[in-house]
């Protein structure tokens, strides 16, 4: 999708704040209520603006670990593949999951309450899963950097 400058800057204070109403961001970029209006509706028909949501501090909420957890699989068949990312896909603890090359086939951020409870998680949901082979965790001392915005090739 070709972007123009105020595209650009119409996305990025979106990307900031979604709650701001039509007004403030049209004023913002430097557009008419209505083609800011009519511009945020094309992205999200386009599928560039996939949803609007909340983000919330995960320790405020109770999830002190966020672990990366990188995945082997057993064999590298499509059913295997199919199977695990649709079994990944209904964890509410990964909130992430790569495919990726090297020595693992997966990294998956996962967010839990405790120790205690990613023991449980891991043996439980990942290990017993039939098409991993074995899983590595790495835990994360403490949150450097987090963005949600993307950088927006100009």
């Amino acid at each position: 999708m070709k972007l123009s400058k105020t595209d650009r800057l119409l996305l990025n204070e979106l990307q900031r704040d979604a709650t701001r109403n039509q007004n403030e961001l049209a004023e913002l970029v430097g557009m008419s209520r209505t083609s800011c209006w009519r511009r945020i509706r094309d992205f999200e028909r386009a599928g560039l603006i996939e949803r609007r949501v909340a983000l919330l501090n995960p320790k405020l909420a109770g999830l002190n670990i966020q672990v990366l957890l990188m995945v082997a699989m057993t064999e590298h068949t499509d059913d295997n593949r199919q199977r695990f990312e649709r079994h990944v896909s209904l964890l509410p603890e990964v909130t992430e999951c790569f495919s990726v090359s090297g020595e693992r086939d997966y990294v998956l951020h996962v967010l839990v309450k405790d120790m205690e409870s990613y023991n449980e998680f891991l043996n439980s949901k990942i290990l017993k899963h039939p098409a991993v082979r074995s899983a590595s965790s790495t835990f994360a001392l403490r949150r450097v950097k987090y963005s949600t915005v993307l950088p927006l090739p100009g």
